[in-house]
């Protein structure tokens, strides 16, 4: 029971994501919203969600996490009933913005509660189904959303997200009653000081990295709020240091082989998040594909990351080590960036598969079993606080990998047109280039994954 509520509530959160960007034109018509407005409908969720993950997965660990879960399904189930209500687009995006504090909840609280109620292969295999559903979420959110959109209208993309996390709720009960909790022991009490310097150092640092394309990243307002998200997080990190309870134990971080786990995702979304967001335009704009096209060929990007987590739960489970599995899905990783340099014009669906079945392996194969071995290591008590510095970093590097490759290839391609190449060869161009530079940033990022993972006993 705990397992499948948890991950309802696990696949409606990133269907909410990737399946309200379908409905953003029908959002801005019937709203008379203007594009920024709109976009911001998907950038508050994300926003907020950032923000909100340490907090939440603090807060679990002393209240409990079926408490601090149930509170975050209750915020995401009303405010998406907000958004299905909603008079027009600015009650809307402050609504997705409180969709986004629960769904932070749902994942902190709902991966620290599989944590303490599975153990051993068990847990393995519960966290690769979170790995497997979650990204399952992603990849149905557009095919659910578009066809809602246009049989429903928009509005029901919402009322659906609330009825699916209603049946969550009638269901906790139920889970409260059968899953362990392991809390502090202490009494309730939150660092709320330092969990406010946290949500703004995260504010200050996500709303750059949103803005940044469009006010450019040497504007001075990009440039202040960067440099107020340093302030304040070290201002974070000085609190943490000297306050008996606070909101992020610094012992946990400084757990290397836990922050080896930590860095994987970081590594992903450099790696296959940035070719997820990018690559369908890669195969509009230069290769000549439709829409539908570009559509069915990511399906070699995304198969491995929908089949991959159980088979590498299943590998640990028949005696393959943890971290050797891991550091394989790193090595995918790079090859698969540096195959993808095989791409052109011309290429074959036949010649892209290898490359693209590649780097989705490399994020499939550790899937779930990062947040498994991450956990593992972590004293149960402190879960919560664990799995939301894990989650707080795998979101804000993809929020940092997009936005910098995007930025990047941007500008290059400009650089190129403005010397007579065509838009197309300059977009090939810029994107080989960048391909580089993420397959160095995974090869680093894997390196030091291997040298901090060193130490570990052998899992």
């Amino acid at each position: 029971m705990t397992l499948a509520v948890v991950l309802l509530a696990v696949f409606v959160v990133p269907t909410s994501i990737s399946g309200t960007a379908v409905a953003l034109p029908a959002i801005g018509a019937d709203l008379h919203a203007g594009p920024a407005a709109s976009q911001w409908v998907v950038n508050a969720f994300n926003v907020a969600f950032a923000c909100c993950t340490l907090v939440w997965g603090s807060l679990a660990d002393l209240i409990g996490r079926v408490r601090a879960f149930a509170i975050g399904a209750a915020v995401f189930t009303a405010a998406s009933l907000a958004c299905a209500v909603t008079p027009n687009v600015y009650v809307l995006d402050t609504a997705r913005a409180v969709s986004g504090v629960g769904g932070a909840a749902i994942f902190a609280c709902g991966s620290a509660l599989i944590s303490t109620a599975f153990d051993g292969a068990a847990r393995a295999k519960a966290f690769a189904l979170f790995g497997t559903v979650a990204g399952v979420g992603v990849a149905l959110g557009p095919t659910v959303s578009g066809p809602a959109v246009d049989l429903l209208g928009w509005r029901w993309i919402f009322g659906l997200h609330a009825l699916a996390l209603g049946l969550v709720l009638v269901c906790l009960p139920a889970v409260a009653r059968t899953a362990g909790e392991t809390r502090t022991g202490a009494a309730p009490r939150l660092d709320v000081r330092g969990a406010a310097v946290f949500v703004l150092a995260m504010l200050a640092l996500t709303y750059a990295i949103v803005q940044g394309s469009q006010w450019g990243w040497t504007a001075p307002g990009t440039l202040g709020l960067l440099v107020a998200a340093l302030a304040l997080l070290a201002l974070f990190t000085a609190r943490s240091k000297r306050t008996p309870a606070p909101m992020l134990d610094l012992s946990v971080v400084r757990d290397k082989a836990f922050l080896a786990y930590c860095l994987v995702p970081v590594a992903a979304s450099f790696g296959f998040v940035t070719q997820l967001t990018y690559l369908p335009t890669y195969l509009t704009t230069v290769a000549g594909h439709s829409p539908s096209s570009a559509g069915a060929t990511m399906l070699l990007l995304t198969l491995p990351v929908l089949v991959l987590p159980l088979a590498g739960a299943k590998l640990v489970e028949r005696g393959a080590s943890a971290r050797g599995v891991v550091l394989a899905s790193l090595g995918f990783l790079v090859a698969g960036d540096l195959a993808l340099l095989l791409l052109g014009p011309d290429t074959s669906t036949l010649v892209m598969a290898a490359p693209m079945l590649l780097t989705g392996a490399g994020m499939g194969l550790s899937a779930g079993l990062v947040d498994a071995r991450a956990l593992a290591l972590v004293d149960p008590a402190k879960a919560g606080m664990a799995a939301g510095f894990l989650n707080t970093l795998r979101l804000g590097s993809e929020a940092v990998a997009v936005a910098v490759f995007g930025s990047a290839v941007a500008g290059l391609v400009a650089g190129r047109q403005a010397t007579g190449t065509a838009p197309a060869a300059a977009y090939d161009s810029a994107f080989h280039a960048l391909l580089w530079a993420m397959a160095a940033v995974c090869a680093v990022l894997a390196l030091a994954v291997v040298a901090l993972a060193r130490g570990e006993r052998r899992a």
